[in-house]
């Protein structure tokens, strides 16, 4: 369980995060979006023990975090750049060390790793390409089994294969070995199948904590004549709309209750799911 009570964080006096509460179960796969510089890493950085806060606690089953080796041994957070050691350090020896640091480390699903990636033990961190570079600290990540792992956009430069793979991978193993992991991206739709629940910074401040089936059903889009489509949209908040030809798709957002559902039946209007990323922009202000 991963709590925090009025957590804060600031820089010079500006405020990164502002007071935050949260109860994360452990157990789950939780999504952190939002846009940047919204606190993502900063809220990571302090639940992994790197920051200390400004204000407020951040405790793992009920124990601080920072500065207590106990818990911080039971913790992985990968972060953006993929530096998980020095950079004239080889693969093997980095490797060496993550399984002294963790008692939770698993040698040998870390070699596995390194095959399924195509990365060799005796490459220096340094001469890695970025999408490497992210690929081997996913290896770290995942092969390190912590009770806590935290991903920071750690897909960063990785093509769409070796994404896949990452993804495919965290599922089999969280199913095998459940623990608690974050993942925070932009790659909202790509990740979000792996998500069981959603957190979303806005300015440092948490706008939504919910079920991803939850946010899912706070919007709907709606297809068939163009005229009727408008009629029946009138009045709710909507989120965008297309044409072609005399069929029109309007997607809005807070859901439909069972009487506008079987008004939706009686036209032949479709309903259809909207997207997670489309949902989290109009939560963060729309576009731009």
């Amino acid at each position: 369980m991963i709590t925090t009570s009025a957590l804060q964080v600031r820089f010079d006096g500006t405020p990164a995060l502002h007071p935050l509460d949260l109860e994360l179960p452990a157990g789950r796969i939780y999504g952190l979006l939002g846009r940047n510089g919204a606190g993502k890493t900063t809220l990571l950085s302090a639940l992994a023990g790197f920051r200390k806060p400004s204000a407020g606690t951040v405790l793992l089953d009920g124990e601080p975090v920072f500065e207590n080796l106990r818990n911080t041994t039971r913790i992985c957070l990968i972060r953006d750049d993929g530096m998980v050691g020095d950079g004239t350090d080889n693969l093997r020896d980095i490797l060496a060390m993550a399984a002294m640091l963790r008692p939770t480390f698993d040698a040998g699903y870390a070699a596995e790793l390194l095959d399924r990636f195509g990365l060799s033990r005796r490459q220096r961190l340094g001469a890695l390409s970025r999408g490497q570079r992210s690929a081997f600290a996913i290896v770290v990540g995942l092969a390190s089994r912590a009770p806590l792992t935290m991903f920071d956009e750690a897909h960063l430069g990785m093509d769409a294969a070796n994404r896949q793979l990452f993804h495919d991978e965290l599922l089999r193993d969280y199913l095998a070995h459940p623990r608690t992991f974050v993942l925070s991206t932009h790659l909202i739709e790509e990740q979000s199948p792996l998500f069981e629940q959603v957190l979303i910074l806005h300015e440092g401040r948490l706008l939504l904590h919910c079920d991803i089936d939850d946010l899912r059903e706070r919007g709907v889009s709606v297809t068939g004549p163009a005229q009727i489509v408008d009629d029946f949209v009138y009045g709710l908040t909507v989120l965008s709309q297309r044409t072609l030809g005399p069929t029109k798709q309007v997607t809005v957002f807070g859901g439909l209750d069972d009487e506008r559902r079987a008004l939706a039946g009686t036209y032949h209007l479709e309903l259809g799911p909207v997207t997670v990323q489309d949902l989290f922009i109009h939560l963060t202000g729309g576009v731009p």
